[in-house]
């Protein structure tokens, strides 16, 4: 079992073994409570504040041996293993190739920590949480949050579980902005950072994309200005929004690999509108899903968190803000040769940032024709590029 320590948090994960397979269970840390609510960037306040978590592995003594994993835009803390109730053929957690006993980043080996953001649906504050004020869902009631407010409550998060010193962050995506938001706001307690398919900012063309998806959403009648907790979902709306995405997600060649033109469950054109192709089956399907599974209003303000982001003057400062304790945070950068969305070019211009400020960085563009969530597909170069990363600092 578990152990606390003296404000009840637990510092061991809540992991356990069944038959070679890692069994998990979510846990929640709040705080802020009022009157001492948590002032967000926009000078909003909010509170309490709750983060949803999950931890693998084991705390060692000296508490350094610690890795946080940023999921991306519409993650959650559920990154590897299965809860104890999982019915049988359900899917493990969203990284399980990489996290666990022996593998890339090795639960033997380190404490992996990885909170839901703020602003989500899958168990930290969010627009759908209530309104301690209202007594209902907060909707746009909520305050607008950033990339940088996401990783101020995973600070809080960390320093509960009494860890003042960081082996390493990693994420990818949204998750690869959160990591670089730890770098510069608290480089002193981290070791190391490993950036994967992500951008100090949005280019014009990403912010588009996250814009109509912002559209299709509000657009639909049942949005009601986010004020639908109480009755229908917006789901055309959302499920056009993730149709949007998920396009951004893949690439040219992985498209045409999958579906090319082919037909879904027929010979000819039905010269309709019910569609005929296996691409647009897929991308019904993956809007359906989407809208059994997420808020609609989250996707608005993490999409808006996400376009705000931008640290390239800050991540290209030198001096004693990117040193740690005299010692510089470690970085390796990693990119997708078939990544359009956040192309190796904004990776390149990271990584230049980085070196002109005198850090240690290394770079890895690893080629695959999978788009932009290439990182989320199994690859053994991928697992053992960041095994032999962080074991190397060990």
């Amino acid at each position: 079992m578990p152990h606390k320590d003296e404000k009840g948090i637990d510092v061991e994960s809540v992991t356990s073994r069944r038959q070679d397979v890692l069994i998990v269970e979510k846990q929640f840390h709040t705080f802020a409570e009022p009157p001492g609510e948590l002032v967000l960037e926009s000078g909003a306040k909010l509170g309490p504040v709750t983060i949803a978590y999950e931890t693998y592995g084991t705390l060692n003594a000296a508490k350094d041996n610690a890795i946080l994993i940023a999921h991306a835009f519409s993650g959650d803390s559920h990154v590897a293993g299965r809860y104890p109730a999982d019915r049988e053929g359900e899917k493990p957690g969203w990284w399980d190739f990489m996290v666990g006993p022996g593998k890339g980043i090795d639960t033997d080996k380190y404490f992996v920590i990885c909170p839901n953001i703020l602003g989500s649906c899958m168990g930290s504050t969010g627009p759908a949480s209530l309104n301690p004020a209202t007594g209902k869902p907060y909707g746009l009631g909520f305050p607008m949050m950033t990339i940088g407010d996401m990783v101020t409550t995973q600070k809080i998060l960390v320093d509960a579980l009494g860890i003042r010193r960081l082996h390493g962050v990693i994420g990818g995506s949204v998750g690869g902005m959160q990591v670089l938001e730890w770098c510069v706001r608290f480089p002193d307690i981290i070791r190391c950072a490993v950036p994967i398919a992500t951008t100090m900012r949005h280019s014009a063309l990403a912010i588009a994309f996250n814009e109509i998806a912002r559209q299709a959403i509000m657009a639909d009648p049942k949005w009601n200005k986010g004020e639908y907790y109480s009755g229908a979902k917006p789901g055309m709306g959302l499920a056009v929004a993730r149709m949007i995405g998920h396009v951004t997600y893949l690439s040219d060649k992985a498209m045409h690999r999958k579906f090319g033109r082919r037909l879904q469950d027929k010979e000819t054109f039905s010269f309709g509108f019910d569609g005929d192709f296996q691409v647009e089956s897929y991308l019904r399907h993956q809007g359906n899903k989407f809208v059994n599974r997420f808020d609609a209003n989250s996707v608005l303000y993490i999409t808006k968190a996400a376009d705000y982001f931008d640290v390239v003057d800050r991540m290209g400062r030198s001096g004693p803000l990117h040193e740690n304790g005299g010692q510089k945070i470690k970085y390796l950068v990693v990119s997708y040769s078939s990544d359009w969305l956040y192309p190796t070019y904004q990776a390149k211009e990271l990584v230049q940032t980085l070196k002109r400020s005198g850090q240690d960085v290394s770079f890895c563009e690893i080629e695959a024709d999978c788009g932009h969530d290439a990182f989320l597909i199994p690859d053994e170069r991928l697992t053992t590029l960041i095994g032999g990363f962080f074991d190397g600092l060990a």
